[in-house]
C-alpha cells in the first residue's frame, strides 16, 4: 500500500514495522485510553505513547528518513480507520482516510464552526428552527383555514361544593358553570388551588416556581370582565400549570435542569398566549424533567399521588402528579417519546398527546422538532377536548404547526364507527363501546420495519444535540442530574453520521407508509406504555388519549393495609388529524364509568403508609422524554 510515494511495505522489515504497529494501536487503543481521553483533552492516550516509543526504537531498524514518515502515516492512517469503524465506515483504505482526514480540516471544520456561530450559542433550539419540517398528513386534501370551534354541552344545575376538597376535583365545565354563574370567583379558584400546590408540593416534588402575582392579576380580570356581562368561555378563570419548558415573561423557565434553574426568558409562548386570551389564570411552573428526560429535575424527583413510594416518570412527570392530586384543574404538558402517555398511565388521568403540528410551539424548550408535540392533562376526555380547541391552530412562529380542522367531538356519531382493539387493550373499554353501539374488532397494526426504537432513538438524540450544541461542548452536561440519560445519550449522537440520520428518516417514511395501509378501523384501544407503540405513535405523528380504567392492589401491600393503589389504563388511538374520534370514544366511555373521578390517597394513606424517604420503590428508569 502506498501512502503519498512511500515505498509498499513489501520487504521484511517494513511489513514487520506496519503490522507491528498496527497490532499495537488495536491492542491498547481498545483500553479505556479511548474514554479518558474523550473526558480530559490533556491526557495523552498510551497509543500515541506506544508510538512514540516503537518509532523511537526502531531506529536501529529503519534508518532511512523517508521510511520513518511513512511508518508515521501508516500509523496514522490505521488510527484513522479505527475511529471510522465507530461510524461504521471502516472500508476505506489508509491513503483515503488520511485524505478524508486533511480535507475535513481543511473544509468541514470551518464550515462546522461558522454554523455554529450562526445558530448554536442559544440552547434549547428557541431560536433558528430547521427549515426540514415534518408533516404526518395522510392525504393530500386541502385543509380550510376557517376556524371551527366545538360547541360544549350546557350544564345545568352545577351547585358550588361545601368543601375546597370537591371544588378542587371538579371538571373544567364543572367550575366554568360555578364561574359563570357567579357562585365563585376566580380569585376563590386561585387561592384554593395556590393553597393546595403548596400543601402536597413538599410531597410530591411537582412544583418548580408558583406564579402568584400573576395567578391573581390574572384572575382580577377575569372577575372584573365577567362582571361587566363579558364571559370568555369555560376556561374563563379556571387556574392552571404549565410544564416548566414553557416560557412566560418574568418568571423563570427552567426546563428541570440546574444548568438553567436561574433563567428568565423573555418570551410569551404561543400556547401560553391562547390560553391567557381565552381567560384561563396561569398558577404555576410544574416540573419538567432535566431537560425533559424522565421524572428527575435539579430540586429532587416527583411522586405518584397514587402511591407516593413510586415516582411519577415521564418529563412531563408535575402536570400529571398535580393534575392527579388536584393542585390544578389542568396542566400542558409535552411529549416528544413517552412524557404524555407514561406519566398520565402512572398518576392515572386524563391526557392526550394530539396529533403532530396541532398546537403550536413558539416559546417551548425543543428536544427534537420532528417529535415535540404539547398536550393537556386533565380530569376528563371533555375537559382535554375544551382546552385543545383553545391551544390548537396554526402557530406563525412554528413552521411544524398547522390549522387542522377537526370536526366536533361532542357531536361525533360513535355508532358509525369501527374501532379495532389490541391484544394488550382493557376489555371493559371495548365492551362498555360495544354497549353503546360502536362495531368492534380484533386489531393489529402490522409493518416490516423492525427497527422503530432506533429510528426514534436517532431522530430524538440528533436533533436534541443540534439544539444543546453548545451545551455539550462546554461541558455543561457533566453537571447533569442523572448521568445516564440525555449526557450518555448525546454524548453517542456526536458519532451518528449525517446519511444515516437521513437514511433513518427514509425508514421511517417508509414506516408511515405501512402503518397508513394497515390503519384499517377509524381507532383502535391499545396499551398506552408499550415502549414499541410509543415509538411508533411518536414517529408517526397520529394521536392518543390515555383513559383511566381502573386500580389494582400495589406489589408487597403492608400487612395492616393501605389505600395506595397502582392504576389501570388504556389508550384510544385515532389517524392523524382525527383527535376528535379518540376524544368522541373516551368520552363515550367516561360517561358511563367513574375512574376518572377518584381520588387519590395522598391525605389518608393507612395506618403503615408513612411515606419513606427516599422512598424504597424505584422504578426501572426509561427513555421518556
Amino acid at each position: 500500500m502506498e501512502l503519498d510515494g512511500c515505498p509498499s511495505p513489501s520487504s521484511g522489515l517494513q511489513r514487520f514495522c506496519f503490522f507491528f504497529a498496527l497490532f499495537c494501536f488495536l491492542f491498547e487503543a481498545r483500553s479505556a485510553c479511548l474514554s479518558r481521553s474523550h473526558e480530559d483533552p490533556t491526557f495523552n492516550p498510551p497509543f500515541l505513547t506506544l508510538h512514540n516509543r516503537f518509532l523511537a526504537e526502531s531506529n536501529d531498524m529503519v534508518m532511512d528518513s523517508k521510511n520513518n514518515k511513512c511508518s508515521e502515516k501508516i500509523n496514522k492512517g490505521s488510527q484513522l480507520r479505527e475511529a471510522f469503524k465507530m461510524l461504521d465506515a471502516n472500508f476505506f483504505d489508509d491513503t483515503k482516510v488520511l485524505d478524508i482526514a486533511r480535507e475535513a480540516k481543511e473544509l468541514n471544520l470551518p464550515i462546522f464552526a461558522a454554523n455554529r456561530e450562526l445558530v448554536t450559542s442559544e440552547n434549547g433550539g428557541l431560536h433558528n428552527p430547521s427549515c426540514l419540517i415534518f408533516n404526518p398528513e395522510w392525504t393530500d386534501e386541502q385543509m380550510e383555514n376557517a376556524s371551527n370551534r366545538f360547541s360544549y354541552p350546557t350544564l345545568s344545575g352545577i351547585q358550588r361544593p361545601k368543601t375546597e376538597e370537591d371544588i378542587a376535583f371538579m371538571s373544567i365545565l364543572e367550575l366554568g358553570e360555578l364561574i359563570r354563574t357567579k357562585q365563585i370567583t376566580s380569585l376563590e379558584l386561585v387561592q384554593i388551588f395556590l393553597r393546595r400546590l403548596k400543601r402536597y408540593n413538599p410531597v410530591l416534588e411537582s412544583v418548580i416556581t408558583y406564579t402568584d402575582e400573576l395567578a391573581y392579576k390574572q384572575a382580577k380580570e377575569a372577575d372584573e370582565l365577567l362582571a361587566k356581562g363579558v364571559y370568555l368561555g369555560p376556561l374563563h378563570g379556571i387556574p392552571y400549570g404549565l410544564k416548566d419548558i414553557i416560557a412566560v415573561p418574568g418568571y423563570k423557565t427552567t426546563w428541570g435542569s440546574r444548568s438553567f434553574k436561574d433563567q428568565v426568558l423573555n418570551i410569551e409562548a404561543w400556547v401560553y398566549k391562547r390560553l391567557k386570551s381565552a381567560g384561563a389564570v396561569l398558577v404555576a411552573k410544574l416540573v419538567s424533567g432535566s431537560l425533559a428526560y424522565d421524572d428527575i429535575w435539579f430540586g429532587g424527583r416527583t411522586r405518584n399521588p397514587w402511591n407516593i413510594e413510586e415516582f411519577s416518570t415521564g418529563s412531563s412527570a408535575g402536570p400529571a402528579a398535580s393534575t392527579s392530586a388536584g393542585m390544578v384543574p389542568f396542566a400542558i404538558g409535552s411529549e416528544t417519546a413517552g412524557s404524555i402517555t407514561y406519566p398520565a398511565a402512572r398518576c392515572g388521568v386524563t391526557a392526550l398527546r394530539p396529533t403532530f403540528g396541532t398546537v403550536g410551539r413558539t416559546g417551548v424548550m425543543s428536544i427534537a422538532e420532528s417529535l415535540d408535540k404539547l398536550g393537556p392533562f386533565c380530569r376528563s376526555a371533555a375537559d382535554c377536548t375544551v382546552v385543545l380547541d383553545t391551544i390548537r391552530g396554526k402557530d406563525p412562529d412554528d413552521l411544524s404547526s398547522r390549522y387542522i380542522p377537526l370536526d366536533d367531538p361532542f357531536s361525533v356519531d360513535i355508532k358509525r364507527l369501527t374501532v379495532g382493539y389490541t391484544d394488550d387493550a382493557e376489555m371493559e373499554v371495548v365492551n362498555v363501546l360495544k354497549s353503546k353501539g360502536v362495531k368492534t374488532v380484533p386489531f393489529k397494526l402490522n409493518y416490516t420495519v423492525d427497527s422503530v426504537q432506533g429510528i426514534l432513538n436517532f431522530t430524538m438524540d440528533v436533533e436534541m444535540l443540534a439544539h444543546f450544541d453548545e451545551w455539550q461542548r462546554t461541558r455543561q452536561d457533566d453537571l447533569y442530574e442523572a448521568q445516564d440519560q440525555w449526557p450518555t445519550e448525546l454524548r453517542r449522537a456526536r458519532v451518528i453520521p449525517a446519511v444515516d440520520y437521513v437514511q433513518a428518516q427514509r425508514a421511517r417514511r417508509k414506516l408511515i407508509q405501512e402503518v397508513k395501509k394497515s390503519f384499517t378501523v377509524d381507532a383502535f384501544i391499545g396499551n398506552a406504555t408499550d415502549w414499541e407503540r410509543v415509538c411508533l405513535g411518536n414517529l408517526v405523528g397520529f394521536p392518543v388519549i390515555v383513559v383511566p380504567t381502573g386500580f389494582k392492589n400495589i406489589s408487597n401491600p403492608p400487612s395492616e393495609g393501605t389505600r395506595r393503589r397502582t392504576t389501570i389504563t388504556t389508550g384510544i388511538y385515532a389517524r392523524p388529524n382525527h383527535d376528535h374520534i379518540a376524544l368522541a370514544l373516551a368520552m363515550a366511555y367516561q360517561s358511563v364509568t367513574y375512574h376518572h373521578k377518584q381520588r387519590p390517597p395522598i391525605d389518608n394513606l393507612g395506618p403503615s403508609d408513612i411515606m419513606p424517604y427516599p422512598p424504597t420503590t424505584i422504578p426501572h428508569r426509561r427513555l421518556h422524554p
